[in-house]
């Protein structure tokens, strides 16, 4: 049965041992930040629970965190899969049998309404998660709603947003993000932008708000597959949108066409400081919420962390598909690694079948999504490529530089790259998107020695007796 909301997810989570509470009291403006940094450092992914801060210093309002991504256990809970590997199975199925949301005329989130000067979201325990470095709060988990003036469809984002007031914030939302074609086409009309911004709601909202797939799909329809049931949508108070009946605290408001203002920098995926630059800001108009609303937070910054987690997830299979359904390329597996943001480094394991096979494998990966691998690395199927050292194995010995390394130059970069421009270049200064990617080719080109390994049968019959030996596992 699919989760009610995230209050009925928490519960979930928490039977399951994959979640704590932390009834110490803490600062929201350095502490939660901090405990976070070290959850994901002191705990391995698979012991690594979600958290809520039950006791916000100077706030009546729980800060949950970890929810959707403090590891892969966690994202297959949130998914209702029994196993890592089920999660592909969902998303295979969600992304082929979208199911339409649900229009409901009352709902939880409207238990608490505010319009005008009496919305202040400075109430909120937004934690500040750079501590010395972002300018203030950010939203870090916010389900960015639009809608496309031309079609109609519906499409969900996360994007970065800076509290500049108690009804205003700061967005960064990157050039080619659905969003900013949205923006850019009211703003032909000079038109303003209507947003609604959700602040915790159900795990299929959240993992479609970070996910990549084609903008023709209504993202309410997959997450509606993801959970196995439409999704409740009821209509805003303000604004031609529609949001999650049972989101803990929803934002109505407007962008106002050609109009930017300063925002950043913040902290960002890549593990730097992401630059200031002149944006889009949010003016709000509504706000409602729930009795005893939750605040949902995104643990991001500095790799590994929640942020890297779900994002690579959620983009992994529909590129696996891409190249295996789509160009029909035999590839055995592919890992977007966290280190790289679940974006910029990419291991695919091919069966290869010719030469020049990696390179169309390569062309294709980019196409794509251009911001999927700035460096793209491309192992024989018998490299696992979730084995780091098998992958660094392959990288030493099947590589003749002067022959299988790529670079192409010319291509449209990331901005939030640090490597592209210095720190005080502003984020959408064209430095930042000129840039270039680089393939390495790490398969077998000839026939190779045999492994110098003992037999398998010999290394399966010592497993099997493993502890009649006396060595300590």
């Amino acid at each position: 049965m699919a989760y009610r909301d995230l209050r009925n997810y928490i519960t979930a989570l928490e039977k399951k041992g994959k979640l704590k509470r932390v009834k110490k009291e803490v600062d929201k403006d350095w502490e939660i930040a901090a405990v976070c940094r070290q959850l994901f450092k002191k705990i391995s992914p698979h012991n690594r629970p979600a958290l809520v801060f039950e006791n916000v210093k100077g706030f009546s309002i729980p800060v949950v965190a970890g929810v959707l991504g403090a590891s892969r256990n966690i994202y297959a809970i949130g998914l209702e899969t029994d196993s890592v590997e089920g999660i592909n199975r969902k998303w295979d199925y969600a992304l082929s049998n979208p199911i339409p949301p649900r229009l409901v005329k009352e709902a939880p989130c409207k238990e608490n309404i505010l319009h005008g000067d009496d919305v202040d979201i400075t109430k909120l325990p937004v934690p500040i998660w750079t501590v010395g470095e972002d300018p203030g709060p950010f939203f870090t988990s916010p389900y960015v709603i639009t809608k496309d003036p031309e079609t109609g469809v519906c499409n969900v984002g996360t994007y970065r947003m800076e509290i500049k007031g108690p009804n205003k914030t700061g967005f960064l939302i990157g050039m080619r993000q659905d969003a900013a074609w949205h923006i850019r086409k009211n703003e032909a009309q000079n038109k303003p932008t209507p947003v609604a911004v959700v602040i915790g709601a159900d795990p299929s909202i959240g993992y479609v708000s970070v996910s990549k797939m084609s903008d023709a799909l209504d993202e309410f329809a997959v997450a509606g597959a993801l959970r196995g049931e439409p999704v409740d949508l009821v209509r805003c108070e303000t604004i031609p949108l529609e949001v999650p009946a049972t989101a803990e605290i929803v934002l109505e408001g407007e962008i106002p066409p050609n109009c930017l203002e300063r925002e950043g920098p913040f902290g960002e995926y890549t593990g730097y400081m992401g630059p200031a630059g002149d944006q889009p800001f949010f003016n709000i108009k509504c706000m409602t919420f729930r009795n005893k609303p939750l605040y949902q937070a995104f643990i991001s910054q500095m790799p590994p962390s929640e942020s890297s987690c779900i994002r690579g997830v959620g983009r992994e299979w529909p590129l696996f598909k891409h190249l295996k359904d789509t160009l029909h390329i035999p590839i055995k597996d592919l890992r977007l690694k966290e280190a790289g943001g679940s974006g910029a480094y990419l291991v695919i394991s091919l069966k290869k079948q010719f030469d020049g096979q990696v390179r169309q494998l390569m062309y294709g990966a980019w196409s794509m999504r251009t911001g999927f691998g700035k460096i793209t690395l491309v192992v024989d199927d018998d490299i696992d490529v979730w084995d780091d050292f098998a992958v660094d194995w392959a990288l030493s010995w099947h590589v003749r530089p002067d022959r299988d390394i790529y670079i192409e130059k010319d291509i449209q970069a990331v901005g939030l790259d640090p490597s592209q421009a210095p720190a005080s270049v502003p984020q959408h200064h064209p430095s930042r998107y000129h840039g270039s990617r680089l393939a390495i080719d790490a398969t077998r080109k000839h026939e190779y020695p045999a492994i110098s390994l003992p037999p398998k049968e010999h290394l399966a019959i010592v497993a099997s007796q493993w502890k009649t030996y006396g060595i300590e596992d």
